[in-house]
């Protein structure tokens, strides 16, 4: 399947470099008591010695991709694993990952993957069906833990299986045929699921190493250190210094190491946006996860600018508690909701890099459309928390807002707070937390209301609604419903007709716009910095950059 997207992204031009790399020697050729220079801006060494800087947001809550959810650490593991497909992100196609090639049935429903038999682990294993059997049923399993299991819930039995309904893991849907054929068979016929198999639920980890540090299951345990990992990705793990940077090096034994140009990958964990783009700016850095929205209007005026921009597969959207007083209340929900001017945000805080949106799933969801949400409508947003008996916010009882540490998300905060005062005349208390306390703050759901994106790995619309059943760990909200459940859980996937499948789609999301557990904000556009020395990474619509290409 094809996707059309925009890559709203330019060459940087001879000048614009020029500008960029004096600068650059500007701030850095600071002179040492005997006149030497310090040293070189990362960006000319690695750019000599094939090393890519990349800016990764916060400090990652964990490698282990049956562990992870967040961002910064996927995009780690795309560099440390790799899943039977991988996702190419200049034509957005499914290219062969450890799978050589794959059929599929008529019916949809068994697929068979023939792996390369020349893949190898980093300590020169082979990569064999029964590591993809053992590992997916890891990701799957109730005492893993992992919140996104559910996206491998087509596979035949995994549903019962992962919510502790079925004990025998060997009913699950899948198994080794030999050392090289690995054969899924799914409940229903799923049109995303070859996608489903490229991202990191399905990364298969190694038996040996996991169970070498604890049991099978355990969350947190030494095998994802540096001196005792063992992926099977284009890198491996070299380094990894807390809150200073994470390295991954070349891996030697990558069935497919003659195309991988680069030698390594260094991540920093940098939260502060400001700091971000004086790293890029300053030659200290290839590629920035973010850009200060202040400083778009400059890079965009720029005659070739290294400001990449191209719409992205994410909402951001505000999460509620809603067992949490006053948000029990569903009128409260939607005056918070209806009190928000989605266009001002937009254009005010965010400089019009994001597409304000009242849905759930994104705007440009191939093949699909959203029902209408809360739309902006003070008078109404005050008529309902009037009913809710707080006219004019009288006896209103307070509301923290939480989110984490970054400057762009404070932003929106501010803005939030101001527009809930000025319309509903009520007052909402500001919390930021680091990126590991938010998330167990959160997980926990220990707040009222936070922040929180959602960024797909495939085009299926589900992505943005499944977090939102009853059994879904990323649930965060409390809400549950029982006709939501079953069109997720049960009428969608077993449809086979397009047109019914969008249509029931469309009602399970209506569902959850009109009990608003969650006030949708915006749908995210990508916003990078890139080097002109770096190429293979364009803005596509799912934000990849897969760092074989």
């Amino acid at each position: 399947m094809h996707h059309r997207y925009n890559r709203a992204c330019r060459n940087v031009s001879t000048t614009t470099a020029a500008r960029l790399s004096a600068l650059a020697g500007l701030v850095l050729l600071i002179l040492s008591s005997g006149g030497c220079v310090r040293g070189e801006p990362n960006v000319l060494a690695g750019n000599r010695d094939g090393i890519f800087y990349f800016g990764n947001s916060t400090e990652p809550q964990s490698l282990d991709p049956h562990v992870m959810s967040g961002q910064p650490e996927v995009n780690i593991a795309r560099a440390l694993f790799e899943g039977l497909v991988t996702r190419n992100p200049i034509t957005m196609d499914m290219d062969p990952g450890v799978a050589q090639r794959w059929t599929i049935s008529e019916d949809g429903k068994v697929y068979t993957f023939y792996l390369n038999p020349e893949a190898r682990w980093s300590n020169g294993d082979p990569v064999t069906a029964t590591d993809f059997v053992w590992s997916i049923t890891r990701s799957i399993h109730p005492l893993m833990g992992n919140q996104v299991a559910y996206t491998l819930f087509p596979i035949l039995n995994a549903r019962a299986f992962g919510t502790g309904e079925l004990a025998d893991e060997t009913l699950l849907g899948i198994q080794a045929l030999d050392t090289h054929t690995l054969q899924i068979n799914l409940e229903n016929p799923d049109p995303f699921f070859l996608e489903t198999l490229g991202t990191y639920p399905a990364y298969p980890v190694h038996r040996a190493t996991v169970e070498a540090h604890g049991e099978p299951t355990d969350r947190f345990t030494r095998w994802t250190r540096a001196e005792n990992f063992v992926g099977n990705g284009a890198f491996t793990l070299s380094e990894w210094l807390l809150n200073r940077r994470l390295t991954v090096t070349k891996s030697e034994t990558y069935w497919d190491a003659e195309r991988v140009k680069l030698n390594q990958v260094v991540f920093y964990p940098i939260e502060n946006l400001v700091s971000e783009e004086k790293m890029f700016r300053t030659g200290q850095l290839h590629f920035t996860n973010q850009v200060p929205v202040s400083k778009i209007p400059w890079y965009r005026d720029l005659p070739d600018s290294p400001y990449h921009q191209g719409p992205q597969q994410g909402t951001y959207f505000l999460s509620l508690n809603i067992k949490r007083e006053p948000l029990t209340d569903l009128r409260v929900r939607q005056a918070l909701a209806m009190a928000i001017d989605r266009d001002r945000l937009i254009s005010s805080i965010l400089y019009g890099t994001a597409v304000p949106s009242a849905a759930m799933v994104p705007l440009d969801t191939p093949g699909y459309r959203s029902p209408p949400g809360a739309a902006y409508n003070p008078e109404k947003a005050k008529a309902l928390l009037a009913e809710a008996g707080f006219p004019d916010g009288e006896g209103w009882p307070g509301l923290e807002y939480l989110y984490n540490t970054n400057e762009q998300h404070r932003s929106i905060a501010v803005a939030l707070q101001q527009m809930w005062k000025d319309t509903l005349n009520i007052d909402i208390t500001l919390v930021n937390q680091e990126w590991k306390v938010y998330l167990d703050t959160t997980n926990e759901k220990n707040y009222d209301m936070a922040r929180m994106g959602w960024l797909a790995s495939t085009f299926d619309p589900l992505i943005f609604l499944d977090i939102f059943t009853s059994t879904s760990g990323i649930n965060r909200t409390n809400f549950a419903d029982a006709r939501f459940d079953k069109l997720v859980k049960e009428l969608i996937p077993r449809s086979v007709d397009d047109d019914r499948r969008l249509a029931l789609t469309q009602e399970a999301e209506a569902i959850v716009l009109d009990n608003v557990p969650a006030i949708p904000l915006y749908n995210y556009m990508t916003k990078h910095l890139v080097q002109p020395s770096v190429t293979g990474a364009p803005s596509n619509e799912l934000d990849i950059q897969n760092f074989k290409y």
